[in-house]
């Protein structure tokens, strides 16, 4: 699937998703982004380091995958917002919503999409 038009469908799923990016194996960020209207929490180089963290978490989190079964997403509940991350092969896809929407029924529908 086109990656940047995976990030757009997500984007379209629901007002409150405020980013969608693929990010590389390295923490790079290689498609998808911000959508318009919202601001960015945190600044670029916060962003870079959230990027290599979250990627090295899932990498992590593999060593597991023959005992447990492969991770399908996991979501973080901050303060701020809620963070899901969806691996894709070496790739994570990230997705960054406001604190009120469906999060038991959003990363269900984001997963169709990625199928």
């Amino acid at each position: 699937m086109d990656k940047d038009k995976l990030c757009k469908q997500v984007l379209e799923l629901d007002s409150r998703i405020r980013f969608a990016g693929l990010v590389d194996e390295n923490g790079k960020l290689v498609a998808g982004g911000m959508k318009p209207g919202f601001k960015s929490l945190s600044d670029s180089t916060d962003n870079e380091m959230i990027y290599i963290e979250l990627s090295m978490g899932a990498k992590m989190r593999k060593d597991l995958d023959t005992a447990l079964g492969s991770v399908k997403f996991v979501m973080l509940y901050r303060d701020m917002l809620i963070i899901m991350i969806f691996p894709m092969n070496q790739d994570i896809f990230l997705i960054s919503v406001e604190k009120e929407v469906d999060f038991f029924k959003l990363p269900f529908k984001i997963l169709e999409l990625m199928k």
